[in-house]
């Protein structure tokens, strides 16, 4: 989907259109502002002037996504809304409209499977489909298909998607990135040298910014020069799993399946501060934000239909440094007390002198919440019972 948490606010707010929006910021100060300030005023009714800037953010936030014309300055996905706001002042700033956007993406993603029901699916905003069995789904190479679902998403939703066609996931990927907004890109092998090889290997899902900081310093700038390196000369300085798998990728090997159900390993909430917090100065005020990110955890649990029984803390010290805690319970759980509780105990293992920057709770070890795993008797453990109360901050 194009910008699509940005795209979603427009959908509300249809008068920003064509003018550069980010969304982040964290909070939901904004719509509460606009609520109180233009009570009774539709929301497509509400002046332009009256929507706040990115120059006048102050906080930690980091942009979820921006709008097309936000992107020509610069501005991106991950990047700190402060430094945004040195680069395109004049944008608006929205903040993510979670349930908005959780609506809109079953919704798109209900067009798709009516037309191509092998869909894997990526996140909120991105799915990949096996067509090969589709009636008709190879007619112009995999375009006509395409651009029916352009067309069934619009109508559906009035948001517009970028399609990449390709014969597996790595280089459908890729394709995807290719002709944004609302475009469609067939790549067939024998474009592997031309329109892959030139690209720089940063663009390669899979390639962060540490293997592209050493790849850089090896002289790989681009796809092509990954390619020309041994197979053997990349398992030696990135391992045998990354290695290997860099080779293929430069010459657009991908064996992966769509896969059209997968059960995720954990489930996490986390939140940046917009102000360094200490254990001890600040600790009613952690409190209060560890114990709704753990009411978010067990609600997440409880929607999706799962259990687990590790819960994790993960703390973001002042100097960027990260610190995680774990334990776990001898029986399953999606309840929103025992897993505050549990995760204070973890949270005492951690070292808290330092003022914190991040807080998040995560669940693991999951499963069904009507599996047999999920019914049976609480196994016996070593471990001492969790305690009614485990405050810390």
């Amino acid at each position: 989907m194009d910008a699509f948490f940005a795209s979603v606010a427009l959908l509300r707010y249809p008068q920003l259109k064509g003018l550069p929006m980010v969304i982040g910021g964290g909070r939901r100060k904004v719509d509460e502002m606009l609520a109180r300030d233009w009570a009774g005023v539709p929301d497509s009714a509400i002046p332009v002037e009256a929507f706040p800037l990115l120059r006048d953010y102050v906080g930690r936030g980091v942009i979820t996504t921006a709008t097309y014309p936000a992107r020509q300055f610069g501005v991106g996905s991950a990047m700190g809304m402060m430094k945004a706001a040195k680069l395109c002042p004049q944008a608006i700033v929205l903040p993510v409209d979670f349930d908005e956007v959780r609506r809109i993406s079953r919704q798109f993603k209900a067009v798709i499977t009516d037309i191509a029901p092998v869909m894997q699916d990526r996140g909120v905003d991105e799915v990949y489909i096996d067509f090969t069995d589709v009636p008709g789904g190879q007619r112009e190479g995999g375009r006509v298909l395409a651009r029916l679902i352009q067309k069934s998403i619009f109508e559906a939703t009035g948001l517009t998607c970028s399609i990449g066609v390709a014969p597996n996931k790595l280089l459908a990927k890729l394709a995807s990135e290719m002709n944004k907004p609302n475009g469609i890109t067939i790549l067939h092998e024998d474009d592997l040298r031309t329109r892959i090889w030139p690209l720089p290997a940063r663009k390669v899902n899979g390639i962060g910014p540490k293997a592209d900081a050493k790849l850089q310093a090896l002289g790989i700038h681009t796809v092509g020069e990954l390619a020309a390196c041994e197979r053997d000369w990349l398992i030696a300085r990135f391992g045998k799993a990354s290695g290997a798998w860099m080779h293929d990728m430069a010459w657009g090997r991908d064996e992966r399946p769509v896969v059209t159900e997968s059960e995720p390993v954990s489930m996490s909430r986390e939140t940046t501060f917009d102000r360094d917090l200490h254990a001890v100065r600040d600790k009613a005020e952690l409190g209060a934000i560890f114990t709704d990110l753990c009411q978010r955890v067990a609600a997440d649990l409880q929607r999706k239909g799962y259990v687990g029984r590790t819960i994790g803390v993960k703390l973001r010290y002042d100097d960027f440094r990260i610190a995680t805690r774990d334990r776990s319970l001898d029986h399953y759980t999606a309840d929103a007390a025992l897993i505050r509780r549990t995760a204070g105990l973890a949270l005492k293992r951690a070292p808290l002198a330092q003022p914190l920057r991040l807080l998040g709770v995560r669940v693991g070890s999951l499963v069904r919440a009507d599996s047999p795993e999920a019914q049976a008797p609480a196994a016996r453990s070593a471990a001492p019972p969790v305690p009614a109360t485990a405050p810390l901050f």
